[in-house]
């Protein structure tokens, strides 16, 4: 598919209202209707180009995008809708996840939206543990997904917004700044700081893990 065919089809899809997606969730997990399953995967293709909107200037960006899709495959096929986990959240690490992975073996390294930056920034992989708990590699992705957006809805309301924007928007620290109209220093130290919560929520999480 060309990219233009894929953005007209892109165009076409609707958001999808609350009870209808739990309806969906609910045919396809428990009756196994694979209808449900199409619908679910379609409707959530904007969270693919969204994902891609990095690399929009490569010239395989349908390759990309290919890859992408299949990460949302996964992560639907994946999803438990019961435990109350935003799927947009857990399907963006795996959407992204497949994208990074194919450019890494196209050998293209220009790709920092998906990696740490330096020393004071995290991937979202690295916010999910202690680094060193042997146990965190031992965590589903789903539950660890679902521990992640807990710990991020308990942090003080400027550190979640930063956490937000700079991990799951991938939004670069000066444009945060100057959204929130602050200065990108005392954005770096909301980053370090929720960060730093996070990590000591997950790391009770890990520790009990079982």
């Amino acid at each position: 598919m060309q990219l233009d065919k894929y953005l007209a089809e892109l165009n076409k899809i609707e958001l999808l209202e609350y009870q209808e997606e739990q309806e969906l969730w609910q045919a396809y997990k428990e009756c196994g209707s694979q209808q449900a399953r199409k619908k679910l995967i379609e409707s959530y293709q904007p969270l693919v180009f969204k994902a891609a909107a990095p690399f929009r200037s490569l010239d395989n960006l349908m390759d990309v995008l290919q890859e992408g899709t299949v990460g949302l495959i996964e992560a639907v096929e994946g999803f438990d809708y019961a435990r109350g986990v935003a799927f947009s959240l857990f399907a963006s690490y795996r959407i992204k996840g497949r994208m990074y992975n194919f450019l890494k073996k196209e050998g293209r390294a220009d790709v920092a939206c998906l990696e740490s930056g330096g020393s004071e920034q995290f991937s979202p992989l690295e916010l999910l543990a202690d680094t060193g708990t042997a146990v965190a590699e031992q965590v589903e992705l789903q539950e660890a997904s679902s521990q992640l957006q807990s710990a991020m809805s308990r942090l003080p309301e400027r550190e979640q917004m930063v956490l937000e924007q700079i991990y799951v928007r991938c939004q670069e620290v000066s444009e945060v700044a100057e959204q929130m109209n602050l200065s990108t220093s005392y954005i770096y130290r909301l980053q370090k700081s929720g960060v730093r919560r996070v990590r000591g929520m997950l790391s009770r999480f890990m520790h009990n893990w079982k």
